[in-house]
């Protein structure tokens, strides 16, 4: 671990002590992300207002705003930054300025209610603007009026002033390209906390690893992209994670029922400098309310979460995204939804991965149906890998990935992968390493069947198999135990024996010695 990251979690550390019996882990993650978010904000801001003013000899910080050559700087860098950024911030609302109000003397000033404008004029901004949706109630969560932060105002007050101040220490390294201080922050806060918060804190968050599969399985063959979509994106790690695989994406496209994770993934967008008008994050529930229906898309990759439940109302039957199969999914798994939601987005050119429960590959009824369709009739099934168990927090069961092809290079077979065995235990979590995640991009990608590891099945085969894509069936991982030498048994037992006589006797001479009877 590098030592950014280290600082990172010592800092996200202290805050924890500070807020430690003040909140639940989902609130407290929420703050987090929150005044992360404002940080990298201002950071952003006064790196490009110092730029703009460096012909002139200025800093940012050091503008009078209330001078009429201060009100002329500010104007200019007003225009340019809602054009460049997106949003914009003056000099007395970034966040190290009122960081150091709030310590200012070593004593703990009130900014509540500075802060409380500053975080809702960065949303007023751009209002009228382009980005004007991109940064609508971006800050929804960060209730600083909550009973959570204190009782009184100044309880209040002092619990912000110390969070901000632990912030102020953390560097975001803005032209460090590899830099990932949200998601890093996000994926050490799930980890620590996610038993306190449940399955709302980490069941659906695709850990780094598993984004890092997708995001190579959909890029194969590809350098540049024209667009990303994932239709279950949460943060948006899975988005990003594949912008990192190419050299360019022309557009960023997800959508999120969570409005709370819904503002997080534009927060992710903005932080990993994605432009404003190159993303495109809807608020909605995708089954249901579908919100980029007439797009197609290069790649598509997705965690939709296990088995949920959705309405499965007969008037989908009528639906493109349904319609052809003839069967819905049941409404209590959702899974087949999802695939065919996807499979319908995916570009002709495109490639689809989305990490799903093991049940799709064997359940009957309606499942089988549209399982039996994707391969007979659409034939876009391209493989089948098989995860370890407990790689996602909050949930231990195995999980596999689904890769589909409108346009597959080998149209007479699919490829099994099982990696399920494959992986190192940290603490009570299965991890993959880096070799593990080459050994399955790798396999995928030069299509090899490996003894006990892959296989390329014919459709003929997955057709005896009636359809029935369980990995067993055609990856054999079976281990044959080495034959039993019945002769060292023997002599083992034997000095076993003699050596329970000899204590015996051993035992018996004891006894004697004491004049009391041995205890057999």
């Amino acid at each position: 671990m590098n030592a950014e990251k280290l600082q990172l979690e010592q800092q996200l550390w202290n805050i924890a002590n500070t807020l430690r019996g003040k909140m639940g882990a989902d609130d407290f993650r929420d703050y987090i992300l929150g005044f992360i978010f404002y940080k990298y904000l201002s950071e952003k801001m006064h790196t490009f207002a110092d730029r703009i003013l460096k012909p002139d000899g200025l800093l940012y910080k050091d503008i009078d705003e209330n001078s009429p050559k201060g009100k002329e700087y500010l104007d200019a860098i007003h225009a340019e930054a809602l054009n460049a950024l997106g949003y914009y911030l003056k000099p007395s609302e970034l966040f190290k300025e009122l960081a150091r109000r709030g310590n200012a003397d070593g004593k703990h000033k009130f900014i509540l209610d500075d802060l409380t404008q500053v975080l809702n004029h960065i949303a007023q901004s751009t209002m009228g603007t382009d980005s004007e949706e991109d940064f609508d109630h971006l800050f929804e969560d960060l209730d600083l009026t909550s009973s959570k932060l204190g009782k009184s105002e100044n309880a209040k007050n002092e619990l912000i002033v110390k969070v901000m101040a632990h912030l102020d220490e953390i560097d975001f390294r803005l032209e460090d390209t590899e830099a990932d201080v949200l998601g890093d922050a996000y994926e050490y806060l799930i980890a620590q906390f996610a038993s306190g918060a449940g399955k709302k804190a980490g069941e659906f968050y695709t850990p780094q690893q598993v984004s890092m599969i997708l995001a190579k399985l959909v890029t194969t063959g590809k350098e540049k992209l024209k667009s990303v979509y994932d239709p279950t994106c949460g943060s948006g790690s899975l988005l990003l994670r594949v912008a990192k695989e190419v050299k360019e994406v022309g557009g960023f496209y997800g959508q999120e029922s969570n409005p709370t994770t819904y503002n997080l993934c534009r927060m992710n967008m903005i932080m990993h400098d994605v432009h404003y008008r190159k993303f495109d994050i809807k608020n909605e529930d995708t089954l249901e309310h579908p919100q980029h229906i007439d797009m197609r898309f290069e790649a598509v990759v997705a965690n939709p979460p296990f088995s949920a439940q959705w309405s499965a109302s007969p008037l989908f039957m009528s639906d493109d995204r349904f319609a052809p199969y003839g069967r819905l999914a049941p409404s209590s798994k959702a899974d087949f939804a999802f695939v065919q939601h996807m499979v319908h987005q995916l570009d002709d050119n495109g490639t689809m991965a989305c990490v799903l429960p093991h049940g799709v590959l064997f359940r009957g009824g309606a499942e089988g149906h549209i399982r039996q369709y994707l391969i007979e009739e659409r034939n876009c099934l391209d493989a089948v890998i098989g995860l370890p168990a407990n790689i996602f927090y909050g949930t231990s069961i195995p999980t596999c990935i689904l890769v589909m092809k409108k346009q597959r290079e080998q149209t007479g077979n699919i490829l099994f992968i099982d990696a399920s065995q494959h992986f190192e235990k940290v603490k009570n979590q299965n991890v993959l390493l880096d070799e593990h995640i080459e050994h399955i991009v790798h396999t995928y990608r030069e299509r090899i069947a490996e003894e006990k590891y892959s296989y390329v099945a014919d459709l003929d085969e997955v057709r005896e198999n009636d359809f029935n894509l369980n990995i067993p069936r055609y990856v054999d991982t079976f281990e044959e135990e080495e034959p039993v030498d019945l002769d060292a048994v023997s002599k083992d037992l034997k000095a076993l024996n003699d050596e329970m006589k000899q204590t015996d006797t051993e035992i018996k001479k004891y006894c004697d010695e004491l004049g009391i009877d041995p205890p057999f």
